[in-house]
């Protein structure tokens, strides 16, 4: 999706005291009720632990690990095979769906038979273009 960095996420015995104060906040905000303003003080304690254990406990944040992209179920096995033909006439179709306008994306289309697919959005029959021989 883009270059986005992972949150680092607090580890475990700094999570529970994190979570400690959330819930004492809360019940004090019950409590008093003192809602408004009250959350805005326990985001900003919040936001002031989190900031003090960055500068003095680095060790207390963990970095979670970027999933791996799954493998194509249409990519070949090894390099040295060609990739299988795909038994839909994907070079035929429009590029937008000539009822609402909508682009089409191969892998959203709704395949009656190998010559008859639906756009996902309105659900119209999209017409094929001419096999050129």
């Amino acid at each position: 999706m883009g270059n986005k960095k992972a949150k680092p996420r607090l580890t475990e015995p700094w999570r529970r005291i994190h979570g400690a104060i959330w819930l004492i906040g809360i019940a004090i905000l019950a409590w008093q009720n003192w809602w408004w303003p009250g959350i805005l003080v326990l985001v900003a304690l919040s936001s002031i632990l989190e900031a003090i254990l960055m500068q003095k406990v680095p060790e207390a944040f963990e970095v979670p690990s970027q999933p791996q992209p799954q493998a194509d179920q249409t990519a070949p096995a090894s390099p040295a095979e060609p990739p299988l033909p795909s038994p839909y006439p994907l070079h035929r179709l429009p590029s937008e769906c000539p009822q609402c306008g909508a682009p089409l994306r191969p892998q959203a289309l709704v395949w009656d038979t190998p010559n008859a697919a639906h756009c996902p959005y309105c659900g119209v029959l999209l017409p094929l273009k001419a096999e050129q021989t």
